[in-house]
């Protein structure tokens, strides 16, 4: 093991963390959105929309971020329309994370008792206020693990980005790998890399479930 080529290289894993987690904030942050608007369409069963929400969820949900990648940053071109990779790589994690979001959030949705929202709109409370201040609260308590577990998952996903020459972590490792054949401590650096990004998020994770569990959300 080269300890010295180690210590060398870590400003390049550096580097490539603070990418990989600008991407992974990126791509999250709208993946949670885009789900949120998908479940509450499906919940509300609004017309037309609600086809092209499901549509849009078997799609992302069954094919490969890097087919999504490969289409968004190679395919576009081809129709005149040309992102860069950054971009590229955000929507393709947002595009991928919003089906999942999506879903997590529905069977958050569907877990409210009818008689909550009738209670609600008895009071005088619009369809709005009672999606935000009644609906959207307890969902997302009891949706919380499985979008825990997708954000982690997204996080991991950000590997297949330097796929369109993104210097995420991944990229890093191949390229050292190929430049000076250091290949157990270029993993060992992209192994503890993601183990610093990942274990705290899932600590964190964990003792919110834990907190909410004990609150009396999620049973």
């Amino acid at each position: 093991m080269d300890y010295d080529f180690m210590i060398k290289s870590l400003p390049l894993y550096g580097k490539a963390i603070l990418l990989t987690l600008e991407l992974a904030i990126g791509g999250i942050l709208l993946a949670f959105l885009i789900g949120v608007i998908c479940s509450a369409i499906l919940y509300y069963r609004v017309r037309i929309l609600k086809t092209i929400v499901s549509c849009y969820i078997e799609i992302a949900r069954n094919t490969p971020l890097l087919i999504q990648l490969f289409f968004l940053y190679y395919g576009l071109p081809k129709l005149g329309i040309k992102i860069e990779a950054f971009t590229c790589a955000i929507m393709g994690l947002a595009f991928l994370g919003g089906g999942y979001m999506a879903e997590a959030l529905r069977s958050g949705f569907e877990s409210v008792e009818k008689i909550q929202i009738e209670s609600g709109a008895s009071i005088g409370l619009s369809q709005f206020q009672v999606f935000r201040y009644i609906l959207f609260p307890q969902a997302l308590a009891v949706a919380i693990p499985a979008v825990g577990a997708n954000i982690i998952f997204l996080l991991k996903e950000t590997s297949i980005v330097s796929a369109i020459a993104l210097a995420d972590l991944m990229y890093v490792a191949k390229d050292l790998i190929g430049m000076y054949y250091k290949t157990t401590e270029a993993f060992v650096l992209l192994i503890g890399a993601y183990l610093l990004i990942l274990l705290p998020l899932s600590i964190c994770i964990s003792k919110l479930e834990r907190r909410l569990r004990y609150a009396g959300f999620g049973d």
